[in-house]
């Protein structure tokens, strides 16, 4: 489903990735974590053309992402995309929300982006926040919010960058409940984070990166159980308290 070979971008003379290669495969969940500043975000926002890159290639489901100027609006419908900070629009309802890139994009009619959406919130517990605006719901209901927008538009691919990260602790477990749902239903997802009981839980295979490159990229077990390099065994020795 995703195919990145020998992936490398500049911020100027800083090279925030280097050389980095990576397939992912349809119904797989893959984990991608590692130090701050490792370039873990940047890989993600590559693969969906919100950051362009200067050497190597990114494929997704066949679609070159680097020559993609015209269709990426359609790579991007069919790639959903859930940051740390939420994104919503603070002046449309949960329900505008959701159904403004369907209609747009998606061309569906507006009874039937209706109809999707109703039934995606009351899939994650939000059918009574339908007409509230963002500013009224707590930081987990917007994030699942945010998740629900992203499958509005019938993606073939998640992308999920340290969706858990901006929340209180008591409301990372309602997003990564609805992200372990998408998981066992077989929705193919890469996901940055630093909740590594969800690697644990769901992960098919884990990527650990540090500066700009992939160390690692193994199965789950593996790669808690056994990791190889030195940078690897000395994150998982500071983050793994069990």
């Amino acid at each position: 489903m995703i195919q990145i070979r020998e992936l490398s971008k500049w911020y100027g003379q800083f090279q925030v990735l280097k050389d980095c290669s990576l397939d992912i495969y349809e119904g797989q969940v893959v984990v991608i974590c590692g130090p701050s500043g490792s370039g873990k975000s940047t890989l993600l926002k590559c693969i969906n053309g919100l950051e362009s890159f200067q050497s190597g290639t990114v494929h997704v489901d066949g679609l070159s992402v680097g020559h993609l100027k015209k269709n990426l609006p359609k790579l991007r419908a069919r790639v959903g995309m859930v940051f740390q900070h939420f994104e919503l629009f603070p002046h449309l309802s949960v329900l505008e929300n959701l159904t403004l890139g369907p209609v747009r994009i998606l061309k569906r009619s507006k009874e039937q982006s209706v109809e999707v959406a109703k039934g995606l919130l009351q899939r994650v517990g939000l059918t009574e926040q339908i007409h509230k605006y963002p500013g009224q719901l707590s930081g987990g209901q917007q994030q699942r919010v945010a998740i629900v927008r992203a499958l509005a538009m019938n993606p073939i691919v998640m992308l999920f960058d340290e969706p858990t990260s901006a929340l209180d602790p008591e409301m990372v477990n309602e997003v990564l409940d609805v992200m372990v749902e998408l998981a066992h239903e077989g929705m193919t997802m890469a996901v940055v984070t630093h909740e590594m009981g969800f690697a644990k839980k769901v992960a098919d295979r884990v990527i650990f990166m540090d500066k700009g490159e992939i160390l690692e990229d193994r199965p789950k077990v593996d790669f808690f159980h056994h990791p190889e390099s030195p940078r690897a065994q000395q994150f998982l020795s500071k983050i793994l308290h069990d």
